[in-house]
């Protein structure tokens, strides 16, 4: 036992990284528990460990006797000067207890738990190490998956990549190398210490940025705000305090080189950078680039904006299921509400009732017959001269005698009448 338990040692603390002391603490505890059943109550039981040679040693204090009554805690003044020779009754002698004596179970018990304990070390090792690197990136191996997490191996370390921290497009494979972001390293988690991994995380593309964009990581250029549905588009805003810095130029780099390698680590999702205002009028329209806004209104207190588009952009301003709208309303930090620009109908429909107007005037008709009038063409008096009585007709609906009628009194009407 005592071979393979220095054997643990030396592995645990090489591999694992774990201080031989906390191993020792951990070995005495654990023999001691098992001593106590093997042996007994032993008074002031007592383990030693030696980790350098491997060896353990057991004993108690035992109070000296003339007639043993508790053999836990007594022993025979005999047996005591056989170990101190000047022993006297009434003293405390410390008995060696031989390893055989503590039995094969006792010390199967000890190594298991030991192996407990020491598991229970790696996991404090584990959050003691990992509890500053909480936003930082790290690379490792798909190995495994339980239910629907994904397991990563981090070298020393495992880390728990849970469902909702995928991305739902993306593949995992056992053996496949990635890279993750370390979103949190919970203590208490239901499994003991546990690194919280993900790729889904809008944080994660600004780390990627930061690692990939030079201007981003000496701060020449800013993230403001970052908006993802992860595996299909991100929306970042950047800026810069110096004006001779193009920050959108800055993350995109040389023929896109920067942004395809963020693109390519996200499997292709879409990214696309947009420079920041402190307009927000401005930063939308920037937001929403290249759709072309007619009109925006920023609420008072600035937590909300309408905006208005032609017909042609509409769909594409909101998106396919919405996603533009909601990604670029999570970017501004507004609620975003977008529809259709009607104004252009709307002075539209008043030149065709103003026209109308003046044909029932003109004519002595109904506003039905004068609007249909206008609506084929024929809303201001100057058209009449170039129309004739078959083209009324065809614009009435095959009504002749109402035809000649209105192209006679707007014959004599164009005559001054």
């Amino acid at each position: 036992m005592i071979s393979e338990l220095k054997a643990l040692f030396e592995y645990y603390q090489k591999e694992k990284g774990i201080d031989p002391a906390k191993m020792v603490e951990a070995l005495s505890q654990a023999l001691l528990a098992a001593s106590k059943k093997s042996i007994g109550p032993a008074r002031e039981l007592t383990i030693h460990i030696d980790p350098d040679k491997g060896t353990i040693r057991a004993s108690a204090k035992l109070i000296a006797v003339e007639k043993v009554e508790n053999a836990f805690e007594q022993i025979n003044i005999k047996a005591a000067r056989k170990n101190k020779p000047e022993a006297q009754l009434g003293d405390e002698i410390e008995v060696e207890i031989p390893p055989q004596v503590m039995g094969r179970i006792a010390a199967q018990t000890a190594k298991q738990t030991m192996l407990q304990r020491l598991r229970q070390a790696e996991k404090e090792n584990l959050y003691e190490e990992f509890k500053d690197r909480t936003g930082d990136v790290v690379s490792g191996v798909v190995r495994r998956f339980d239910k629907s997490d994904v397991i990563v191996d981090l070298g020393k370390f495992e880390g728990v990549m849970m469902f909702k921290e995928r991305v739902s497009t993306e593949d995992y494979t056992p053996g496949d190398r990635m890279r993750f972001y370390v979103k949190a390293v919970e203590k208490d988690g239901s499994r003991g210490p546990e690194i919280v991994l993900s790729r889904a995380h809008p944080n994660f593309v600004r780390r990627l940025f930061e690692f990939e964009v030079s201007e981003i990581g000496d701060r020449t250029v800013e993230i403001v705000s970052i908006s993802r549905e992860a595996g299909y588009r991100t929306k970042v805003a950047v800026h810069s305090a110096d004006d001779k810095v193009d920050p959108v130029g800055a993350c995109v780099g040389l023929r896109g080189a920067r942004v395809k390698n963020i693109v390519r680590e996200l499997n292709n999702e879409k990214v696309d950078i947009i420079r920041w205002s402190s307009d927000h009028a401005e930063f939308i329209r920037e937001a929403l680039k290249p759709i072309k806004l007619l009109s925006i209104k920023v609420s008072p207190d600035k937590k909300s904006a309408h905006l208005t588009v032609s017909e042609e952009d509409l769909s594409k301003a909101i998106g396919r299921r919405g996603q533009n709208a909601r990604l670029t309303s999570r970017l501004v930090g507004m609620e975003l509400t977008i529809e259709r620009d009607v104004s252009a109908e709307q002075a539209f429909a008043a030149q065709i009732g103003s026209a109308s107007s003046h044909l029932v005037e003109a004519f002595g008709i109904t506003e039905e017959i004068a609007h249909r009038l206008t609506e084929g063409g024929l809303g201001d008096l100057a058209n009449y001269a170039q129309a004739d009585a078959d083209d009324l007709t065809d614009i009435l609906g095959g009504d002749r005698e109402l035809a000649e009628r209105i192209y006679a009194k707007a014959q004599r009407l164009g005559q001054g009448d």
